[in-house]
């Protein structure tokens, strides 16, 4: 059927339930979220196989009349791919739960990102996103500091020390398996390396898995004094303290894991200018290593994930993902014309630069 304005109720419903699913969606990440507050992806794991509704609910456990409730929730997340559903051998009228690729990185032993979902979806970290518009509307640097009268997010960390372990444990998590995929499957960007500064490194994961994995590679975490004077003592890494505007300790390369779409363009000239002058030439093996997002059209859910980052970097921190022609003009003003990109960790590219 046509309507006056040409379009059909087709194409209207089909506007519609964009319009509530995407308006719903918060239903998705909140009961997602509710899954890791109840450590059902550990339940089903624990199992050993197909775990029937029943034998999920009393293990959690819930009160009884939570089941229908629970039947509900696994229904919705099963239908995203996050757990897979299956006929209960036993009982043709009940359901039995499997874990995915998806809900296996919900398990706390092993590449856990559960920390990820936790911090996007408290309500401290959420408040922002409702100041969005008036932040649009009127000075201020990022929505975080709108919602917070002034104070960016390191404030707030800084001011709530629970806020500040969900945030750095969520930084790790989701750091700590893309620089474990690089030393396994792509250890090429370290082979034949005596020295690597992590700048930025904060926690010193990521400089103790290159250690680990390339003994004979001196890594050194560097972050700022604070950051590093709480990291424990290691013989695997070295820590310094120090701001990346002013001074890189030298090595031979430099690595840079989501570091740059925290800073605007000038910042990160700035930042690499500092990276030029840490490494030796490209003929001595000198080189920066950036692990970063580079926004493509090649594919949609990628770029979907790209586009998604690219808005919370802009709430929160006022930083930004960037396309390959705006990095391209960042190194080009930092002084390094001699770059290669290998996009080879699904939503993350390496950038290697040489001098």
């Amino acid at each position: 059927m046509e309507l006056t304005n040409g379009r059909s109720f087709d194409k209207l419903f089909q506007a519609h339930t964009l319009v509530l699913n995407q308006s719903l969606s918060i239903a998705g990440l909140m009961s997602l979220n509710c899954a890791v507050e109840l450590g059902i992806a550990d339940l089903i794991h624990s199992h050993g196989g197909p775990m029937p509704l029943s034998e999920l609910a009393r293990s959690i456990p819930i009160p009884p009349e939570k089941a229908p409730s629970l039947r509900r929730l696994m229904r919705l997340l099963a239908s995203h791919g996050v757990f897979a559903a299956e006929p209960d051998g036993n009982s043709e009228s009940e359901t039995a739960y499997l874990l995915t690729p998806f809900s296996e990185l919900l398990l706390t032993k092993g590449t856990n990102l559960s920390a990820f979902i936790r911090v996007n979806s408290d309500p401290a970290f959420m408040k922002p996103w409702f100041h969005m518009g008036d932040w649009f509307k009127r000075k201020g640097s990022t929505p975080f500091e709108v919602a917070y009268d002034g104070k960016c997010v390191w404030d707030l960390t800084k001011q709530r020390p629970e806020l500040n372990d969900m945030f750095n444990d969520a930084m790790s998590c989701e750091t700590c398996w893309v620089v474990k995929a690089m030393v396994t499957e792509f250890p090429q960007f370290f082979r034949g390396l005596k020295s690597l500064v992590d700048v930025g490194g904060g926690t010193g994961a990521s400089a103790r898995m290159v250690a680990e994995a390339f003994p004979d590679v001196k890594c050194t975490v560097f972050d700022l004094p604070h950051v590093v004077a709480t990291l424990p003592e290691s013989k695997l890494v070295n820590a310094v303290g120090g701001s990346m505007f002013d001074s890189i300790p030298p090595a031979d390369a430099i690595f840079l894991k989501s570091i740059l779409h925290n800073w605007s363009d000038e910042d990160c000239v700035k930042i690499l200018k500092r990276c030029k002058e840490a490494v030796p030439p490209k003929e001595e093996g000198g080189k920066v290593i950036i692990v970063d997002m580079v926004i493509n059209s090649h594919y949609p859910k990628i770029t979907e994930t790209h586009l998604f980052y690219d808005i919370c970097m802009m709430i929160g921190l006022g930083g930004m993902e960037r396309e390959e022609h705006e990095w391209r003009k960042i190194f080009n003003n930092a002084g390094f014309n001699d770059y290669k990109f290998f996009p080879i960790l699904g939503v993350y590219s390496v950038i290697e630069l040489y001098p």
